[in-house]
């Protein structure tokens, strides 16, 4: 059998380096991508593909792309795993804010899509793993607008499922809970400025950074997530939908079945909006 080909986007650390760690172990070839290429410097020697990548800029995209199908000739996986946590009340974010949001946690993975698609269908075959979130399952305060780039991520996934499955094509969603990495430092870093002194939010600004670093509260080890995402997407006809780590199903669980009135009344209680 043809060694599978993994294309990785955000390897610089988290669940990106991870899964190429995971990919690796597994036999395959690895290309792991990252805007620096300095951090992929670990991979690289351990005999992984290492390519400069912004997943917000399309020509890089496309010469990531092209320097991938120089070096293997294929691209078997494509795991679209960039991305990050913009966090904050949503009448204080800016609109570059939101627009920055969407750009990296949804936009660019339709983006590498496009390009990577064709060439699986000239394969005939291919599979496409978009890492969602289950927080664009369950939306909550101070969290809007990377709640709603995950559920607009899970939105296009169903469609890409469907359209692309007469062309040997596979995709399947992932929609984590909470796992270890440094999403958390990133989020209240992006969350800096966010909440001006004039804010309406100024005396919620504790309970924000805690949303900010919520993920990383009983979260999953990365290796452990990784390990286990391997082995359900190399298994002959994996799930649409995968959820692993801690809050993955409970959360999802309280959506499905607690009246919204009752999810309303305990988010307001969790996040003090009473």
């Amino acid at each position: 059998m043809t060694t599978l080909v993994v294309f990785i986007t955000g390897c610089s650390s988290g669940i990106g380096r991870a899964l190429c760690w995971a990919f690796h172990q597994k036999g395959c070839k690895v290309i792991a991508t990252a805007r620096s290429l300095d951090s992929l410097q670990e991979l690289e020697a351990a005999g992984m593909t290492a390519l400069a990548l912004d997943v917000t800029d399309t020509a890089a995209i496309s010469r990531a792309v092209d320097a991938a199908i120089a070096t293997h000739q294929r691209i078997d996986i494509l795991v679209n795993n960039a991305g990050y946590g913009q966090f904050g009340p949503l009448v204080d974010l800016s609109l570059e804010k939101l627009q920055a949001q969407f750009q990296t946690n949804t936009f660019a993975a339709i983006a590498l899509i496009q390009q990577i698609a064709p060439i699986m269908k000239r394969q005939q075959s291919g599979l496409i793993v978009n890492i969602g979130s289950v927080s664009g399952i369950v939306t909550t305060p101070f969290a809007g607008a990377y709640c709603a780039s995950k559920a607009a991520l899970h939105s296009l996934s169903e469609a890409l499922r469907l359209e692309l499955s007469p062309f040997g094509i596979t995709v399947v969603t992932v929609q984590p809970g909470a796992i270890r990495s440094n999403i958390g430092a990133a989020a209240k870093e992006a969350l800096a400025g966010v909440v001006a002194p004039e804010s309406w939010y100024v005396p919620y600004r504790e309970t924000i950074e805690q949303r900010a670093t919520l993920s990383q509260v009983n979260s999953t080890p990365t290796e452990q997530f990784a390990a286990q995402l391997v082995h359900q997407v190399m298994r002959p006809g994996p799930p649409a939908v995968i959820r692993l780590g801690n809050k993955s199903r409970w959360l999802p669980f309280l959506r499905k079945w607690l009246p919204a009135s009752v999810l309303e009344q305990i988010l307001k209680r969790r996040f003090n909006l009473e």
